[in-house]
């Protein structure tokens, strides 16, 4: 069963100091660690490939801006169908099919962009490239979820899986641009294409990992309702959009920024000032034994991120900018942590894999959404005025998330939708 492969009992002295060392010798957990990072490694590459591809054949970065966020906006609508679908098929028999469309569909984009097709083609392109991409971080942390089923490991595990999400999205631009202004605007298009199918493929083999598919039919109707039945996800869903505006309204802002005081290279040394903020605060994250309830965390999380985002509009200098920036990032990966970790206790069993790809698509749609309105800001307002949309995402979903934070308290009824990791903290295991 799921549950023996934790490498802690409880009432163990080991399980009260859970760590990174101890999570990585879960048994059977390297067989989809691995995999599961370089499926996920294209999915980071992605939006950038296809602004400096569409950038370089139309000359515009309005148009490569708006095929990017089509993408995007695909993506973020998509990508929960694709998480029920894993819950009731499997993650098999979705990545399967999943990872074929999209490279087609990334292939097809940067044929019809070389070739100069008409803009509308390339809007349509966009949209299955999108819709199709593979989910993989949401599947990986349904793995961790059946790895590590009442065990306080998981809490560790959701850390574990922030820093490697922040460390794929600073690979991967890098990568992407690397290899578009080295070898050719398409290099990084077609390689996120062939990466998704050779990792998509070889994640998708690792067949004992995944969740299983609920068998029983008196256990179906429970496993098999939506996520999004389940009122703090949707108050979830909600916190994880304001991240987005983060992420979407610090790359917009941040290049402007530069570009304004025509210093355009450091848009890449304040972007990861901001993202290593966030690494590291995700990894101390996951070091600490956390004594307070969830729901607290991220009420306290969340409101020193919209304090912190509401100053950078006034930032007048690159290192008030930078400094910003950095306590920002540290304030994200807390809040991000917290929730993918109430989401395991509020959303039934068999719908987890769903209720990672809301969030995640919630991230998504927030930063697409960002990336349209920061643009207009800096072009009809004053340089910096971009960076308002973090502001004003983080700071309203922090009101909705306060006035409902009820719906964030795990059900203690029994019932399936409480016992997504054995509703337990870990102060139940001291």
């Amino acid at each position: 069963m799921p549950q023996k492969d934790t490498v802690t009992a409880p009432g163990t002295q080991r399980a009260a100091r859970p760590g990174y060392g101890q999570l990585l010798r879960t048994r059977g957990a390297w067989t989809f660690l691995l995999p599961g990072f370089a499926a996920r490694q294209p999915f980071a590459m992605l939006t950038i490939s296809i602004v400096l591809l569409v950038q370089h054949t139309t000359g515009s970065y309005g148009t490569a801006g708006a095929v990017s966020a089509t993408t995007g906006v695909a993506m973020a609508l998509f990508a929960p169908y694709s998480g029920k679908l894993a819950d009731r098929f499997g993650q098999r028999a979705v990545l399967l099919p999943g990872v074929l469309v999209h490279s087609a569909a990334g292939l097809t984009l940067t044929v019809l962009a070389l070739s100069g097709a008409p803009t509308w083609a390339l809007f349509v392109a966009a949209v299955p490239t999108g819709a199709s991409t593979p989910q993989i971080g949401p599947m990986v942390r349904a793995r961790w979820g059946v790895k590590l089923q009442g065990s306080p490991l998981m809490q560790t595990a959701a850390a574990f899986e922030s820093v490697t999400d922040e460390f794929t999205f600073v690979l991967g631009p890098l990568f992407a641009t690397a290899l578009c202004t080295g070898i050719d605007p398409a290099a990084g298009l077609i390689t996120e294409a062939a990466l998704t199918l050779v990792g998509g493929l070889l994640f998708a083999t690792q067949k004992a990992t995944q969740p299983p598919v609920a068998g029983l039919e008196e256990h179906a109707r429970v496993q098999h309702s939506s996520a999004l039945r389940v009122p703090g996800v949707r108050v979830l869903i909600v916190t994880f959009l304001g991240i987005g505006s983060v992420f979407g309204g610090m790359q917009v802002s941040l290049a402007a920024y530069t570009e304004s005081i025509g210093e355009p290279g450091l848009n890449g040394v304040l972007y990861g000032i901001f993202a290593a903020g966030n690494m590291l605060s995700g990894l101390a994250c996951g070091a600490i034994a956390w004594k307070i309830a969830p729901q607290r965390r991220l009420l306290v999380g969340y409101t020193a991120l919209a304090v912190m985002a509401s100053g950078l509009w006034a930032a007048q200098s690159v290192v008030l900018l930078a400094g910003l920036g950095l306590l920002v990032g540290v304030c994200i990966a807390p809040s991000l942590i917290t929730g993918y970790t109430l989401v395991e206790k509020i959303a039934p069993v068999g719908s987890r894999t769903e209720a990672f790809t809301w969030l995640t698509g919630a991230v998504a749609l927030g930063q697409a959404a960002a990336v349209s309105v920061s643009g207009q800001l800096e072009d009809r307002l004053w340089d910096g005025a971009g960076f308002l949309v973090p502001m004003g995402g983080t700071v309203l979903a922090l009101v909705v998330m306060f006035l409902l934070r009820s719906r964030l308290t795990p059900s203690s009824t029994g019932r399936t939708v409480a016992r997504g990791v054995g509703h337990r903290e870990p102060v139940a295991v001291d």
